[in-house]
């Protein structure tokens, strides 16, 4: 039977793999690569992050919604959907249907979350979501 969720190491495996791509996309890389000074730190952080959200690990100590508000106006609706678009992708490729289904599932509420944190009322309809 197959565990709904992802282990560490495939957490591990996303993150890179995803990331990387984050850092190519010709819209997402110029605003990922201008906000993160250290990727290799940044990595860990997000693999802790991720560990957290999916096996409840505690690994993570942060405050992502704060991380996210000095780059609230490179948020927009294509990049959240590009970022959600190339989150879904890697999942997967890189999962089994059942921890993809439930690493996306996550994605998406965060980014709903993370919206109505960045995103005035006013706004609301001109932004999409995006997650960490």
């Amino acid at each position: 039977m197959e565990d709904p969720l992802p282990n560490d190491a495939e957490i591990a495996a996303v993150v890179d793999l995803f990331y990387d791509r984050v850092r190519r996309d010709p819209m997402l890389g110029p605003v990922f690569n201008a906000a993160v000074e250290d990727w290799p730190r940044h990595l860990h952080r997000l693999k802790a992050f991720w560990s957290t959200v999916m096996l409840a690990s505690g690994r993570y100590k942060g405050d992502p919604m704060a991380a996210h508000l000095p780059h609230a106006d490179a948020m927009t609706a294509p990049a959240f959907a590009r970022w959600l678009s190339l989150w879904r992708a890697t999942t997967n490729e890189l999962l089994a249907a059942g921890p993809a289904l439930a690493m996306q599932a996550r994605a998406e509420r965060i980014a709903r979350n993370l919206s109505r944190a960045v995103v005035p009322e006013t706004n609301s309809g001109d932004r999409g979501t995006m997650a960490p």
